[in-house]
């Protein structure tokens, strides 16, 4: 996790009709400009199913993650369709997917921690190292909570062989402490997407006539997620700090899907073709039209920090900032 300044910028969204990936849901978004610039959300999806000789998630949690600490931290609903992670002064909590995937499409809802949650981050990522080693790569999702009042930020980053700094921000155009929202990562060797109600906010582009020598394509990753206090750094730089007499902060989770290629030693079928699984089709390596129109709105009303315009972070701009996300 990097740590760096910013400033807080609040913007709000009138009403438009969201187009969803022609290869996922069909899903119609209306969003009303409320006042104080609280944002609402009316979602209507259709019922999707899809099938793939890749791996499918099932829909136990006990089939596809362990606890990875303070097991007395994390909760389920009575009927085992829903997940909560609490933090409090002690300690936080967080799971991972019993197995590892090398490209594919992977996606959970969650419920963010409400009211006062300054200081508090949900993380939801893939790593493909249990702990932050050396030479992982990964692909994080982190939400870094606020004050009561104040939108959440949600900060995207990937790494490759241990290095980080490619840190983008975004605000979201609904309260995500309200309802479940879905977020998802679409992985394939020709672009990493990062998707909020699959609305596509960040595009990672292995394309052109350089590859992207950053991009992480070679190592399998399980998937994570855990809440944990970051007050140092997660809100307003530091300068707003956890208020524990609010404790436990509580984060949900539920409808973990996943279709994608599971790891077997020494190396999977699945991985090297492009013919099987929709996540690996020609269609899957390009925004569609409709997706564009949607990452151009999101690029020109939601982004805050964008590290490829990060002059006095990064004087020579990272290769990769200079690949398309429009090709």
């Amino acid at each position: 996790v990097s740590k760096f300044e910013y400033s807080d910028i609040y913007v709000s969204r009138s009403s438009r009709e969201v187009r969803s990936h022609p290869l996922l849901p069909k899903t119609t978004l209306w969003v009303n400009k409320m006042e104080k610039g609280v944002l609402f959300i009316a979602l209507l999806i259709s019922a999707f199913y899809s099938s793939s000789e890749a791996a499918d998630s099932q829909t136990s949690f006990e089939d596809n993650f362990s606890i990875m600490w303070s097991e007395d931290h994390f909760k389920t609903s009575e009927d085992g369709q829903t997940w909560y992670l609490s933090l409090d002064k002690e300690t936080g909590c967080g799971f991972q997917t019993k197995q590892r995937y090398r490209f594919g499409w992977f996606s959970m809802k969650l419920k963010l921690v409400g009211g006062d949650s300054a200081g508090v981050v949900t993380a939801y990522y893939m790593c493909s190292e249990n702990g932050a080693g050396p030479e992982r790569d990964e692909l994080d999702f982190e939400f870094l909570g606020n004050r009561t009042g104040q939108p959440y930020l949600i900060q995207t980053n990937v790494y490759k062989n241990g290095v980080g700094g490619r840190e983008m921000r975004h605000m979201l155009w609904f309260d995500p402490t309200e309802e479940f929202h879905s977020y998802s990562i679409l992985w394939n060797n020709h672009q990493i997407v990062f998707f909020v109600d699959e609305v596509p906010i960040r595009v990672f582009k292995n394309n052109g006539d350089e590859k992207n020598d950053f991009f992480p394509n070679e190592k399998p990753m399980y998937l994570f997620s855990s809440i944990w206090n970051a007050d140092e750094w997660a809100t307003r730089g530091g300068l707003e700090k956890t208020d524990w007499k609010r404790a436990p902060f509580v984060s949900s989770y539920k409808d973990f899907s996943v279709e994608g290629c599971q790891w077997e030693d020494p190396y999977p079928a699945c991985v090297s073709t492009t013919t099987k699984n929709w996540w690996d089709q020609y269609k899957a390596w390009h925004l569609s039209d409709s997706q564009k129109m949607d990452y151009a709105w999101v690029q020109r009303n939601l982004v805050i920090y964008d590290y490829c315009k990060d002059n006095e972070r990064y004087p020579k701009l990272p290769g990769e900032c200079s690949l398309s996300p429009w090709e």
